[in-house]
């Protein structure tokens, strides 16, 4: 806007000033505009870095000269002068990508020739602990296509591996200690050179995922993925490379009835009685049952009665991590002996809460001579803090969950004979539960695929028991006459 580039260009202006004096004591422009020293003062040299530079230089100079006299209207510059200006302060890097699009590898490209993959079972889920799972099928097919002519392959092969990526290493910026590979199968799909005609050339594959192998997993600890990667060599360009993660979850059964727990708080008489689900997930509302009995305490020495009254109650789930990060074979600490490196590893541990909550009102309180506080509390897992699911694998890393319940009671004592005067004694209670959580995957429609296949030959029964007859009957010599024959009749 040209009345506002205007306004800032006014010679007077605080702002042009000190602008004009960091540019006389830059040292970093092209063309030297004055270089005469002033007497009494060190030598500056100031450069211009455009047009209206130069121009508000002569200017300034101009003011320091005539200072006794008036200060001289800002000098207007056309508008190409201005618009050459905005050009030329205008930056361009064309090869930096800030956006969100990531650049196509095109090492991984083939002009002629291209790879892709189909997935043809359902999502990889372990039904059941690790102990009883029968694990998880993964099966599709690769899709090899010749575009325009005949591909001469020299190989093509596929492997599935799992990758633990340890965020927390033994040593760190060491990718051997940061990164372990365990390979599960390999698919030698070509094994030497071979010509493909024109199309696409299926490849199918298929997996049986252990039910003891731990489930994908990525937490501020460590990040477990299933890496399905293929390779094609074509006998002339670049390599045709797959590389697809496959997520796999687990999931176990909830129990049809909740968890009962009673906790006693001694020395207190108060017993509290929980019915809570141990099994949750992590989206989805859960409710807790809880009683509180003991309460009330009677004195007939002194003619008191002792009440213990809630006051507040929270609730959080927390989560555990827990991993072992083991050490490369170049950090391994060597046995003296025998000078081979010995297997040794850090253990790394970590707590958060995944949600939380608190009451101060919402429960119903009886405090007759059996008096009891009775409640139903909601609680869920924040899903906005990706909650992490139960874990344990053989390598030591370890998921857990658990749910913690603080209440606070107060006592208060009354008369005997007037028990609605009642007085508080200034003694407070927290009373703390921990129950074990286990948070997992729902499971949905789905169940484990040895109960969705059909039997195979070895699991089919033998064929039903014959019936003999043990009703006695007598054999006929006779000769019988077939059913079609023409009867006698009798003369």
């Amino acid at each position: 806007m040209p009345h506002i580039t205007s306004f800032f260009r006014s010679s007077h202006d605080p702002i042009n000033t000190i602008k004009a004096t960091v540019r006389r004591r830059s040292p970093s422009s092209r063309t030297p505009v004055s270089a005469t020293p002033r007497p009494g003062s060190t030598r500056t040299v100031s450069y211009p870095n455009s047009i209206n530079d130069e121009a508000e230089e002569q200017e300034n100079q101009q003011t320091r000269s005539n200072s006794s006299q008036s200060v001289a209207p800002p000098v207007r510059m056309p508008e190409s002068a201005r618009e050459k200006e905005v050009s030329h302060h205008r930056l361009s890097f064309p090869g930096l990508h800030l956006g969100g699009h990531k650049s196509k590898d095109h090492g991984h490209q083939h002009p002629h020739a291209s790879l892709d993959w189909k997935i043809e079972s359902p999502p990889a889920v372990m039904y059941g602990d690790a102990e009883n799972s029968t694990g998880a099928i993964v099966s599709g097919q690769l899709m090899l296509t010749a575009k325009d002519a005949p591909l001469e392959v020299e190989g093509f092969k596929a492997r599935l591996e799992i990758h633990v990526i340890r965020k927390r290493p033994y040593k760190d910026h060491c990718h051997d200690c940061v990164n372990q590979k365990t390979e599960l199968k390999t698919w030698e799909l070509i094994a030497g050179p071979a010509t493909l005609s024109q199309g696409v050339h299926y490849y199918p594959f298929s997996a049986l995922l252990e039910g003891h192998l731990p489930a994908s997993t990525d937490n501020s600890v460590v990040t477990v993925r299933y890496d399905f990667t293929a390779e094609a060599k074509p006998k002339n360009g670049s390599a045709l490379k797959l590389l697809k993660t496959i997520n796999v979850r687990r999931a176990l059964p909830v129990p049809e009835t909740p968890h009962h727990s009673v906790r006693i708080f001694p020395p207190t008489n108060i017993t509290a009685s929980v019915h809570y689900p141990n099994v949750i997930h992590p989206i989805g509302s859960n409710k807790l049952e809880l009683r509180l009995e003991g309460i009330i305490k009677s004195n007939p020495d002194v003619k008191t009665i002792e009440y213990w009254k809630l006051k507040r109650l929270s609730w959080k789930i927390e989560e555990h991590l827990t991993t072992v990060v083991p050490a490369c074979q170049k950090h391994s600490p060597k046995d003296p002996e025998t000078g081979e490196p010995t297997k040794k590893g850090l253990k790394r541990t970590e707590a958060r809460t995944i949600g939380s909550g608190d009451l101060a009102s919402g429960w119903k309180a009886d405090y007759s001579p059996n008096g009891n506080v009775e409640m139903e509390l909601e609680y869920q897992v924040n899903p906005s803090l990706k909650p992490v699911c139960d874990l344990k694998s053989n390598d030591g890393t370890e998921v857990t969950h658990q749910l913690v319940i603080e209440m606070v009671v107060a006592q208060e004592y009354a008369p005997t004979n007037q028990p609605k005067h009642v007085t508080p004694t200034g003694v407070a209670r927290i009373l703390r539960m921990h129950f074990g959580t286990i948070v997992t995957e729902r499971s949905g429609l789905g169940v484990s695929w040895d109960n969705e296949a059909p039997p195979i030959y070895q699991d089919v029964p033998p064929s039903p028991p014959s019936y003999h007859c043990e009703i006695p009957y007598e054999e006929v010599d006779e000769a019988l006459s077939p059913l079609d024959a023409p009867s006698k009749r009798s003369n």
